[in-house]
């Protein structure tokens, strides 16, 4: 049996892998990553650490063995302690090569020291996925050639001849001249209908308005509804035409029987009366378990 197989089949699937009585293969996810010296992109991958604290059986390697070989749990731990005792005994004078996995050595301390195989990949999201090299980008600026400014030529200086300058005065002397008319026009017909709008409100205010004949006054006596949390429950019923029908025959015999709402099981309840306290409801409940129905029973509960 290559007990390397099996941990290298189940490291795709599985984060750890522990080995019993040896240690654990644990996998940590690593993302994409782009080298800017040798340009090369690499994909995700799992990279493959050796953990030698973890020795504990959790059964996983042992039950895949088993399922893999058709032999029981029992022979499956058997045959991965024989593998262990062979790579501990082959680490005293010799590296062990765990099938594609990696090479266990040890170092001066005695302890195992794991290198991963980089080429593999355990993880399944990346299959396919291979390292790509791509040629450097090469960017050139472009050359902008400067320019040289014209040289300004003078302007020649014309004198402005002086009856111009008279027009442009008086231009601008009637146009002001007509602004001031136009807005004093304007001040003034906003004041009149100013004076016009207060008249009209005072001669509102003055206004009385007599009603020969005035409404008669109506009275409403608003009754507050009580409450009435208590309720003698008739019976529950699957179908809403059976608790319509229960309802008819108990208004029939004096109660003011309704239907009170669906429970949590998809029942409609039917009930003989609702009360406002406890005592009187205990009360007719009694009576009605006597007469009516024995299976009559006392909800409470606050109804919308």
């Amino acid at each position: 049996m290559k007990l390397a197989t099996y941990i290298n089949d189940l490291l795709y699937r599985y984060d750890c892998v522990i080995v019993p009585d040896f240690g654990g293969f644990v996998t940590n996810k690593i993302g994409a990553k782009a080298n800017n010296f040798t340009h090369t992109f690499t994909p995700p991958t799992k990279q493959v650490t050796f953990n030698s604290l973890l020795k504990h059986n959790d059964g996983l390697l042992a039950n895949y063995i088993a399922s893999a070989e058709n032999i029981s749990f029992e022979k499956a731990s058997t045959a991965i302690s024989l593998s262990v005792i062979k790579w501990q005994n082959e680490l005293q004078s010799n590296t062990v090569q765990i099938d594609s996995l990696g090479v266990l050595s040890l170092n001066e301390e005695k302890q195992i020291i794991f290198e991963p195989n980089a080429a593999v990949n355990y993880l399944t999201e990346s299959f396919g996925l291979d390292t790509v090299t791509s040629s450097a980008i090469s960017r050139f600026k472009e050359q902008v050639k400067p320019l040289n400014p014209l040289p300004l030529k003078e302007e020649c200086k014309r004198e402005i001849p002086a009856f111009i300058k008279y027009a442009a005065t008086a231009a601008i002397l009637l146009t002001l001249g007509y602004a001031g008319y136009n807005g004093y026009e304007n001040n003034l017909q906003k004041e009149n209908l100013a004076n016009q709008e207060k008249a009209i409100q005072k001669k509102i205010q003055a206004a009385t308005f007599v009603i020969s004949n005035p409404l008669p006054t109506i009275n409403l006596n608003v009754v507050k509804e009580v409450a009435k949390p208590f309720h003698i429950v008739a019976g529950a019923f699957q179908f809403a035409e059976n608790a319509e029908k229960r309802v008819e025959e108990l208004k029939a015999k004096g109660f003011d029987a309704k239907i009170i709402g669906v429970n949590k099981w998809g029942l409609t309840q039917v009930t003989f009366n609702s009360y406002a306290s406890r005592n009187e409801a205990t009360n007719n409940l009694y009576r009605i378990q006597k007469t009516v129905s024995k299976d009559a029973w006392l909800l409470v509960e606050k109804l919308d």
